[in-house]
């Protein structure tokens, strides 16, 4: 992965795309013996490739504990450009509190974000004391394979199995106002299930989706789009919600059905999303 000619024309190839944020991964993607190598190549990337100014760049670190972690931030942490860091194999807030501790030590950037990885089930039933930590949490990340390995789950293509894990993650976020970021559809090559995948979490309140091939990302970003029908919809209740509450009624009639405060911030939430 990481022989340089390779590495470049792969970082190329997907800085193409027009992915909301491109991780670059120094943990699982990256052999043991190929560490160092990966360490140099990321903080180099961070530095001179011209990433579109809308693309935030992070970096996947070593877990904490893993004997590797202290090194990455090290390097990448000397990079001004560098916006996030994802956290692998989070478990409790300590794990958060010692990469907010190094970036105020020795970060460049002191307003780095940090976005959680759940792959257990104690980081999973720790979430809230994870997300109070620092307030530089600024998303969830469910990674399903690794949770699948924990809690010695059997996968199918149904994803029962996730959903508790799933809902639970996404709830959290929306509790402590931050992202929640889905699984990773590792049938990348398959579009249905892609698909299906990407508006079962929308449908849960995830904000958005991992990927792992350029060719998911439309895919993506379309799916976690509100839809012409529910934006129209949208617009269509906020403006009966104005007329009605001008006249000092709460809920009225819309189409054959009742429209109260909770669809009235619905629609809120919906204009929001393609407005931010």
């Amino acid at each position: 992965m990481f022989h340089h000619q390779k590495y470049v024309r792969k970082l190329q190839s997907s800085l193409k795309s027009k992915a909301d944020c491109f991780v670059y991964d120094l943990e699982d993607g990256v052999a043991v013996n190929k560490k160092i190598e990966a360490r140099k190549n990321v903080f180099n990337a961070l530095e001179t490739f011209d990433i579109n100014l809308n693309q935030e760049k992070a970096v996947r670190i070593n877990s904490i504990g893993s004997g590797l972690e202290e090194d990455d931030l090290k390097t990448i942490l000397k990079s001004k450009n560098l916006e996030a860091i994802v956290i692998p194999k989070v478990n409790t807030s300590s794990d958060i509190l010692y990469v907010s501790t190094m970036i105020d030590k020795i970060g460049l950037n002191k307003d780095i974000k940090i976005l959680v990885s759940v792959e257990s089930a104690l980081g999973l039933i720790n979430l809230k004391e994870i997300i109070k930590a620092d307030k530089r949490v600024e998303a969830l990340i469910f990674a399903a394979e690794d949770y699948v390995a924990n809690l010695g789950m059997v996968r199918t293509k149904s994803r029962t199995e996730l959903l508790f894990a799933r809902q639970s993650i996404a709830t959290t976020a929306v509790a402590f106002g931050i992202q929640s970021i889905d699984l990773v559809c590792v049938d990348y090559k398959n579009e249905d299930v892609l698909l299906e995948e990407c508006l079962e979490g929308r449908r849960w309140g995830f904000t958005g989706k991992q990927v792992i091939h350029p060719k998911q990302v439309d895919i993506v970003q379309k799916s976690f789009l509100p839809s012409e029908e529910e934006v129209e919809k949208a617009k269509k209740i906020l403006e009966g919600d104005k007329v009605h509450q001008a006249k000092g009624i709460g809920a009225f009639e819309l189409d054959g059905a009742m429209i109260d405060a909770p669809m009235v911030l619905w629609a809120k939430k919906i204009i929001s999303r393609i407005t931010e």
